[in-house]
C-alpha cells in the first residue's frame, strides 16, 4: 500500500515505511493531478482509493479518464443525510466500486450507482475498545472525576468543539436536566464529562457558556489529547455517551462507547441511527432521539441537504430516562449495547469484506482490460 498523508502543513514531509507493504508519504491538502500522475506512472497500483468529502477531490474525479488507463478507482464514502445528492452522480458514475461505511449512505447511493456499491460498517479492533473491571472503573473514576463525584451519574461527549456538533445545545440541555434533577429528586449528583477543546476558534467558548447557564460545577472538561487506553478509561468510568450533532455520516465516539459496554443517547440521523437503533428489531442502544426539526441547507458546491435537529428538552428527558434507570438495568442495556456492536459492527467481517469487495473489483478489472484491448485480423 501507498498512502498519502494528508494534511493542511506537515513538520516532517519524511516517507515512512510502516513495513515493507506499508508506506506513508507526508503531502499538503489531499494531492494534485501532477502527484497522481506520477505515483501512476512508477507504482502502476491495481486500485486507486479514495477517502473524505468528494469535494476534496472534483480535481481527480476530473482525469478520470487517464486513471482508467492504469487502474480501478474505489471509494470510501460516508454521506451525511438526504435528499440524495443527485449533484455527485457524475462522480460516482467515475468510480468503479463504492463502499459505504453508515447504512444510510448506502440507502441513498445504492439507487445511484447500483451493482457498485456495498455497505461495509466501521468496525473497531476488540482489543481497543472494551469494558473494564468495575473495580478498575471505580478507581480511575475517583483518580479522574474526584472523590465527591465517586457516586455521580457522568454523562460523556467526545467531538471537536465545532457548530455542527452543537455543543451549545449539550449544555443547555445539561442545564434543563440539572434543573429537572434537583426539582424532581432535589439532588445534583451528576457530571458531564467533555472531551474537547473548549476554545477552539470552530466553535463557542464553551467555558464562557457554562459560567453562563450556571452550570460550572457540574461540568468537567478534558482538553488533552490522549491515547486509545486512555479514551477507553474514559468511556468506561462513563454511564452513557451523547452524540446530538445536526450532522454525522458515523460517529465514532458513540461506537467506541458501545463497544465498552456504555449505553448511547443520539439523535437518529446519518450514521448514528443504525447505532444507537437495533435494526434487527428496532429496540434501542439507550435512547434514540427522534429529529423534532430539519431545515434544508446548501451551497454552491452542495446544493441541498438537510440538517437534523433535536429539542434541548428532549435531549434533557433522555438524560433523565438513563440517570433514573437502575444500576443493574442500565448494565444490562450496556452489555446489549456491546453485544450489538461486536455482532453488527464486527472487526473481522469489515477486514473480510474489504478484502473480498477489492479482490474481485481487481480481477474483474483485468478481465475487463484484455477484453477492452483484444484485436481482430483483418484480412483483405
Amino acid at each position: 500500500m501507498r498512502q498519502f498523508g494528508a494534511a493542511v502543513k506537515h513538520k516532517n514531509y519524511d516517507t515512512i515505511m510502516v513495513n515493507d507493504d506499508f508506506i506513508i508519504k507526508p503531502i499538503d491538502g489531499f494531492g494534485d493531478r501532477e502527484t497522481i500522475l506520477q505515483t501512476l506512472a512508477i507504482e502502476k497500483p491495481d486500485v486507486l482509493l479514495l477517502f473524505t468529502d468528494p469535494r476534496f477531490f472534483i480535481w481527480l474525479f476530473e482525469m478520470e479518464d487517464e486513471i482508467h488507463q492504469v487502474c480501478p478507482i474505489a471509494y470510501w464514502h460516508v454521506w451525511d443525510n438526504y435528499p440524495a445528492p443527485t449533484f455527485n452522480k457524475p462522480l460516482y458514475d467515475a468510480t468503479d466500486l463504492i463502499n459505504c461505511h453508515s447504512y444510510l449512505t448506502y440507502e441513498i447511493v445504492s439507487k445511484m450507482a447500483p451493482g457498485r456499491t456495498n455497505f461495509i460498517p466501521h468496525a473497531l479492533p476488540p482489543d481497543l475498545f472494551y469494558p473494564l473491571d468495575k473495580n478498575l472503573k471505580h478507581r480511575h473514576k475517583v483518580e479522574i472525576l474526584g472523590e465527591p463525584r465517586r457516586d455521580h451519574f457522568v454523562l460523556f461527549w467526545v467531538n471537536r468543539n465545532a457548530r455542527r456538533k452543537r455543543p451549545n445545545d449539550l449544555l443547555w440541555a445539561w442545564s434543563l436536566f440539572m434543573k429537572d434533577l434537583k426539582e424532581k429528586h432535589g439532588r445534583n449528583n451528576a457530571s458531564l464529562l467533555l472531551h474537547t477543546d473548549p476554545n477552539d476558534q470552530e466553535g463557542p467558548n464553551l467555558l464562557g457558556v457554562v459560567d453562563k447557564l450556571g452550570i460550572s460545577e457540574s461540568v468537567i472538561f478534558s482538553n488533552e489529547r490522549v491515547d486509545f487506553d486512555r479514551m477507553n478509561i474514559l468511556h468506561n468510568i462513563s454511564d452513557a455517551c451523547v452524540n446530538i450533532s445536526y450532522a454525522e455520516g458515523f460517529g465514532l465516539p458513540t461506537l467506541e462507547a458501545m463497544q465498552c459496554g456504555v449505553p448511547i443517547i443520539a439523535a437518529k440521523t446519518g450514521g448514528l441511527t443504525r447505532q444507537v437503533v437495533d435494526h434487527r428489531d428496532g429496540s434501542e442502544n439507550g435512547v434514540a432521539l427522534d429529529i423534532d426539526f430539519r431545515s434544508l441547507v446548501g451551497s454552491q458546491q452542495v446544493p441541498f441537504i438537510y440538517e437534523d435537529y433535536c429539542d434541548t428538552q428532549n435531549i434533557a428527558n433522555a438524560i433523565m430516562k438513563l440517570y433514573e434507570m437502575p444500576t443493574k438495568e442500565r448494565e444490562a442495556l450496556g452489555q446489549k449495547t456491546r453485544d450489538y456492536v461486536l455482532s453488527e459492527f464486527n472487526y473481522q467481517h469489515t477486514i473480510d469484506r474489504w478484502h473480498e469487495t477489492l479482490s474481485e473489483l481487481v480481477e474483474s478489472w483485468k478481465s475487463q482490460r484484455t477484453r477492452r484491448w483484444s484485436f481482430n485480423e483483418v484480412i483483405k
